[in-house]
């Protein structure tokens, strides 16, 4: 028996597609600066603007033959934070063996001054004015530990996958697309989100596994995109069906 759908975002009252419309608008507007915010962090990783293959490398296999963290830091997304000069006396601190006497002279001050209004105040960046993490930044850079990929997966994973359900909920009540074509266009965010988490601990074990970072975050992104966009062009744009006449009871 055909399957019929009893009502279509077309139909909906205006409360609710303002509820659903209002979430949607969030929703898209989230994932816009989610995007910029990868570009400020994993896309400046090889020190240039814009995201690369290179930049999903050093982000999560390291920079392994650049020495430590901080150098590659300082060579790398950090290089244009702090004057020619105090990035070159950090960089041979760091290679002469970070002694704790130059450190209380002279690095820690160029730390506060330099690097603390953002390491010592935003989540997620690492905390150098302390000491024993400006020593951890000392070793060899191995890209993302597997500590903070375990925490960052399952909070991505959680996460993401909520407003995914939400965006398909709505988008299931669209017109124009079969159910099969909707159950795929469901279904792709889901895959290609396990495919983006699943590829940063591949990296972190082989950097040519890079590639699949990028086209898991493009493919969730796109198809997300696509449901957003359906959902509101139905809900605004697309004149509501004619109501189909009902006889009148007989007599």
């Amino acid at each position: 028996m055909k399957e019929i759908q009893r009502f279509t975002l077309a139909d909906l009252t205006l409360p609710m597609k303002t509820l659903f419309s209002g979430y949607l608008l969030v929703i898209g507007l989230g994932l816009l600066f989610a995007g910029g915010q990868i570009m400020l962090t994993h896309g400046m990783a090889d020190g240039k603007v814009g995201l690369s293959v290179d930049d999903i490398v050093y982000s999560y296999y390291g920079k392994r033959d650049e020495g430590s963290k901080l150098i590659a830091k300082l060579n790398g997304s950090m290089k244009d934070n702090a004057p020619p000069e105090v990035r070159l006396s950090m960089i041979k601190w760091a290679e002469s063996g970070a002694s704790q006497e130059e450190w209380d002279e002279k690095i820690s001050m160029d730390v506060d001054q330099y690097c603390a209004p953002c390491h010592a105040n935003i989540p997620g960046l690492a905390n150098i004015t302390d000491k024993a993490v400006m020593d951890e930044m000392l070793h060899v850079d191995q890209g993302q530990s597997p500590s903070t990929l375990t925490r960052v997966s399952h909070i991505h994973l959680f996460g993401i996958s909520f407003i995914f359900f939400f965006v398909g909920w709505i988008f299931t009540y669209a017109t124009g697309i079969s159910q099969r074509n909707k159950a795929i266009i469901i279904s792709v965010p889901f895959l290609f989100l396990m495919v983006d988490v699943l590829a940063w601990w591949l990296t972190k074990w082989n950097p040519n596994f890079a590639w699949f970072v990028i086209i898991g975050g493009f493919g969730y992104s796109m198809s997300a995109a696509i449901m957003i966009f359906t959902s509101l062009y139905q809900m605004w744009i697309l004149p509501r069906r004619k109501a189909v006449p009902v006889d009148p009871p007989m007599q």
